[in-house]
């Protein structure tokens, strides 16, 4: 056995989501194959091969799988160029407004035939002649697709559901149901084929941040390349308009620039030489110099737009129980069908065949499971849509769904909570030094760590640090730092780090941030720093409570004193502090164990610090994430801006998918039942089955759709 190995396939033409379920169930069941999910948005097909000896022949096989069920559908393997791709896509586009136009001149031809069987009155013959010419330009390839179908084992699908029905509608002598049924069955998966192109769009249109080209300067001339083909250091210019193509630093130049594609924050941030330039971003005026940091797969935009396109591989439990409801639901329906056709004529005096019959031929057409196939993935899809609109970026349907059951929300105090800017407000040093030899020592000790506070201290002594005079650094987690400085031993960090190595220190009796130095085992004072709550921080606290969230908790390595002081500012339920990385990985483990049965805990940390404590509870939500590799890699979900209230607003969009979801289920299934019930009492024709089969399914996917519309949550 091998590492695994993931492998994309494109899927051009793949417009059944029917048929996407089908064709990942057999893909599943190749042997080598761990794990097989199709995106029925992007029409993409996402495989883990376990045994690297089937990688060459897996391609063959996935393309006979996807030719038995859908045989105009065309696999095309990732390892086609973006070009080709796009090329391909733009190709795919033409192709379906082609077909789609060859419907619709079938539609028309064969809806002028019907009328015209349905004004006038003829002979029984030509009456006949006239609705079955009617019937082959608009169903004959339903028909032909039901008997490939058949002839490979495929029964129970809608083809043949619709086949039958309406054969058999020909059969009773009810030529113009028929063709209507199958008239208004075509109507409907036209309708429906361009709901979900809509769709398709409007999810695409959000995540449209994939640049085209980069301007690589070479010497004094620019080449207009593609991003692919930039190394790390490469020097780029970004024009008035244009997007960053790559993550990388301003080396020159100061521009205005739209983040709102990442973040969804429509203010404009000022970049200048020295800021990081993230791929996605839109120039908006100036001309900007970036040397680049990242390769294109490594950057900002190309890590989103993976998380997001393949968002749908993780289903949530409502989309895995649809699935599995409708491979029963359509079987039970259709020997329910044969039963109501067969038994009551048998039974019951006076009934006849044609009748009950008829009946069974108003259940085939009402039990196609579309509504629910399509429309339940679609909302989630649309419902992460939703959230990337906010510039929050879901992981998956499953997370989504378990934000429904958010009973307390645990957060990290630092850049969570708080601005996470630390300013050095105090130096008090012991008689023996100065300020300025404090502030230096304890600088050079922090110069290697990216922690707020080391950054704060470092900011604050604003000199040139030689990193040369530095030896031995050593960062003691939930301690601090021990280090040797020019020959001179600094020891940087809290009360416990001093306990730890036996110095007496002097207490502070002020709730911040307490630094305490020693240099040789001897104590050389502290170094008190301040941090601000952030603006939002009270009202997202204030406004989980008010959506039901039974608890909010603090965990902090801070001082007990610090910890409380922001507590009460918050108003939060419980506070807990001096906590080690390990300890706040217990504490959410016993907050766990404490919760109500299948209620979820969430934990919102910086994702960089808190990585471990993040991929520990139930839903782990990065803050700050903005080109963070760890918050991207640790987190469930991630929120691109460091705004607490954004956690407010993902269980908002998450409540609301969840309820247009039910919605679906609820409308498509009681509508179902009434026309099942109405058909098997004689009470309903074909011409209303129709609304009870495509009619719903039209009505919740533009149901599903709503859940894009995040403007107000």
């Amino acid at each position: 056995m091998d590492s695994v190995i993931k492998k994309e396939f494109l899927l051009q033409g793949l417009n059944c989501a029917n048929c996407a379920e089908k064709i990942e169930n057999e893909v599943k069941k190749i042997k080598g194959i761990k794990s097989a999910s199709i995106n029925f948005i992007s029409k993409k097909l996402v495989i883990e091969i376990q045994d690297k000896d089937v990688e060459t022949k897996i391609t063959n096989r996935i393309t006979k799988i996807v030719k038995d069920i859908e045989p105009e559908v065309k696999v095309i393997d990732s390892h086609t160029t973006k070009k080709d791709i796009k090329n391909e896509n733009n190709y795919d586009d033409d192709d379906e407004e082609e077909d789609r136009k060859k419907v619709i001149i079938k539609l028309v031809i064969g809806s002028a035939l019907f009328v015209l069987g349905m004004i006038f009155k003829f002979q029984n013959w030509l009456e006949l002649t006239i609705f079955l010419i009617s019937y082959i330009i608009v169903g004959g390839n339903v028909v032909l697709q039901a008997i490939k179908e058949i002839s490979k084992g495929q029964v129970f699908t809608e083809h043949f559901l619709m086949s039958v029905a309406t054969i058999g509608a020909f059969c009773v002598r009810q030529y113009p149901e028929g063709v209507a049924v199958m008239l208004f069955y075509m109507l409907g998966e036209l309708f429906e084929d361009m709901a979900v192109d809509h769709s398709r769009k409007s999810i695409g249109a959000l995540m449209d941040i994939r640049p085209d080209y980069a301007n690589l300067k070479v010497g004094d001339k620019l080449k207009k390349v593609s991003p692919e083909e930039i190394t790390i250091g490469d020097i780029i210019i970004v024009k008035p308009g244009e997007k960053v193509p790559l993550d990388g630093k301003v080396i020159e130049g100061t521009s205005m620039v739209n983040t709102s594609a990442l973040t969804g924050e429509s203010v404009p941030r000022e970049l200048n030489p020295g800021k990081d330039a993230l791929s996605g971003f839109i120039n908006e005026n100036g001309v900007l110099t970036v040397e680049v940091s990242k390769k294109y797969e490594e950057s900002t935009v190309s890590k989103i737009l993976d998380l997001v396109q393949n968002a749908s591989s993780k289903k949530a439990p409502t989309e895995k129980f649809i699935t599995k409801f409708a491979r029963y639901y359509t079987p039970i329906v259709v020997f329910g069908a044969l039963a109501l056709a067969i038994i009551p004529p048998l039974v019951i005096s006076g009934a006849t065949f044609s009748d009950y019959i008829y009946r069974a031929l108003i259940f085939l057409v009402v039990s196609c499971p579309c509504a629910l196939v399509i429309s339940i993935p679609l909302g989630f899809i649309s419902g992460i849509g939703g959230t990337s609109k906010k510039g929050i970026l879901v992981k998956g349907g499953n997370y989504l769904q378990a934000l429904n059951d958010v009973e307390a929300v645990v957060f990290d105090k630092t850049g969570t909570l708080t601005k996470g800017v630390f300013k050095v407000t105090e130096i008090n040093p012991q008689s023996d030094y100065s300020n300025e030899e404090l502030i230096e020592n304890s600088a050079y000790a922090e110069s290697y760590s990216n922690h707020p506070i080391a950054l704060s201290i470092v900011r604050a002594y604003n000199k040139e640090i030689d990193k040369n005079q530095i030896e031995n650094y050593q960062e003691i987690a939930g301690h601090g730092i021990k280090v040797n400085v020019n020959g001179k031993e600094i020891l940087v960090g809290n009360t416990r780090l001093m306990a730890s190595e036996n110095i007496k220190y002097n207490d502070v009796n002020t709730i911040d941030t307490v630094v305490h130095v020693a240099i040789d085992k001897k104590y050389a004072g502290n170094i008190v720093i301040a941090d601000e709550v952030k603006e939002d921080s009270p009202n997202a606290i204030k406004n989980l409570k008010s959506l039901g969230i039974k608890k909010t908790i603090m965990l902090t390595g801070d001082l007990e004193t610090v910890g409380n002081k922001i507590g009460r500012q918050l108003g939060l339920d419980e506070v807990y502090s001096e906590l080690l990385p390990a300890d706040k990985v217990k504490k959410v483990e016993s907050i766990e164990m404490k919760k109500s049965s299948k209620r979820k805990i969430v934990f919102v940390g910086d994702g960089i610090n808190d990585a471990p404590v993040l991929a520990r509870a139930d839903i782990g939500i990065a803050m700050g994430g903005l080109g963070a590799d760890a918050a991207i890699e640790a987190a469930d979900i991630v929120i691109m801006t460091d705004e607490p209230p954004k956690v407010v607003s993902a269980i908002r969009i998450a409540r609301r998918t969840q309820c247009i979801v039910y919605q679906n289920i609820i409308f498509a299934l009681g509508v179902k039942a009434i026309f099942l019930i109405l058909g098997a009492l004689g009470m309903a024709s074909m011409w209303e089955a129709v609304f009870g089969d495509m009619g719903v399914a039209l009505i919740a996917i533009f149901n599903s759709i709503r859940a894009l519309d995040t403007k107000n949550l």
